[in-house]
């Protein structure tokens, strides 16, 4: 689940970390109204979307930008003015972009010094791991590969957290001046409070900045949180936001289906996501290109398959399904009956290739080959890829 750029501000501001003021609008009236609140300070007016560059990205209206500097209430309404209600196109919203509905109104910092600093959740250590670099403002990724001894690593122990010895070397390591340790150990300590506050994978900031004035604020934060512990944090998914999600991702975890959308054309229906996964991958191998990640999970219902489906058909680039099943927990009988319901309901036009293994393959095989459904069987994972490619493209 991802939260815009002003929850992650509103997150940090709890655990007392450091920041410029602002507040989000809506509204052309909101947005001059806070600028009047925020007083003679220049400002900036940051568009409000699930992506990245928004900066250097375009609207469809021509507009250039979705972050500008403004020195006038009145003209902070005519940025947003080009702003709200547009759509937004960054290097990572693809060629469709974003409608923009929100926008941050916030005091502009006078930037002396960017850096980039993140506390991540190190599956392969299982302890939290900071990540830290001088080259901020910048893609982390980009400085790994460019300068990869400029990137700083801190492990935490989980059970004694991040220690003040550890901020203070982080700082120092960071270049902060003696007059600047404090204000920055308090910031990275109010950092690490938020991570495990709200059961973070990832908290990042980038850039953290030193003004002119020697503060040190965090500009710009994303979080990852882990789903599985959202259960505790209702504050936290009152903050989702699904019209910047794929309304199909929408709809399938309504049915407690995981579902990424892709640009292929060939639908997949796959229990456990590690063999989602390897049926993506064999697709590719034998020439095709999956137009999904859909894990119907280890006790799907008839009623599940049949939404799954519902789904998978809405896609109007697909030329094919595949339906990938290994009976472990999930019976193959209940899979194929629940195969069978779902393209009566939904009928299907396009090619169905199934492979079933495991419990009660037999048994599911059997209702499939009674059922009438004009399906292509495959004997394995192979058979099954080969085929389907071959469906897709009219063979």
């Amino acid at each position: 689940m991802n939260i815009h750029e002003y929850q992650a501000r509103e997150l940090l501001q709890k655990f007392d970390v450091a920041t410029t003021r602002g507040k989000v609008a809506s509204t052309l009236s909101e947005v001059e109204q806070i600028a009047s609140e925020l007083g003679h300070v220049d400002l900036v007016v940051k568009a409000q979307i699930h992506a990245g560059g928004r900066g250097k990205g375009t609207f469809t209206n021509g507009f250039e930008g979705g972050v500008h500097l403004s020195k006038s209430p009145a003209q902070a309404r005519e940025i947003a003015s080009k702003m709200l209600g547009q759509t937004l196109i960054t290097h990572q919203t693809g060629p469709a972009g974003r409608v923009v509905n929100k926008v941050l109104v916030a005091e502009s910092a006078e930037i002396a010094r960017e850096i980039y600093f993140a506390i991540l959740l190190n599956r392969a250590i299982a302890a939290p791991v900071i990540v830290a670099s001088t080259e901020g403002g910048v893609e982390i990724e980009t400085v790994a590969a460019k300068s990869p001894e400029k990137i700083i690593r801190e492990q935490i122990d989980p059970l004694a957290g991040l220690q003040s010895f550890q901020t203070r070397k982080l700082a120092k390591q960071l270049g902060f001046e003696s007059s600047q340790l404090k204000n920055a150990s308090k910031l990275f300590e109010g950092l690490y409070r938020t991570f495990v506050a709200f059961d973070c994978s990832m908290v990042e900031v980038n850039p953290l900045v030193v003004t002119t004035k020697g503060d040190v604020l965090a500009l710009d934060a994303k979080f990852n949180f882990d789903d599985n512990a959202l259960y505790r944090h209702p504050e936290i998914v009152a903050m989702r936001d699904i019209a910047e999600e794929d309304p199909r991702e929408v709809k399938a975890s309504k049915h407690g289906l995981s579902y990424i959308g892709l640009d292929g054309n060939i639908a997949c229906l796959v229990n456990g996501a590690g063999l989602a996964m390897a049926t993506m991958d064999i697709i590719k191998f034998y020439g095709g290109e999956p137009a999904n990640f859909l894990d119907v999970g280890g006790g799907a219902t008839e009623e599940q398959v049949t939404e799954a489906f519902k789904i998978l058909i809405a896609d109007k680039k697909v030329k094919a399904i595949l339906v990938n099943i290994f009976g472990g927990i999930m019976k193959c009988d209940v899979i194929a009956q629940g195969i069978i319901d779902a393209a009566k309901t939904v009928k299907l036009s396009v090619p169905l290739v199934v492979r079933l293994e495991g419990t009660n393959v037999e048994r599911g095989k059997q209702l499939l080959k009674e059922s009438g459904l004009a399906l292509i069987a495959a004997d394995d994972l192979a058979d099954a890829a080969e085929k389907v490619v071959a469906a897709a493209k009219g063979k």
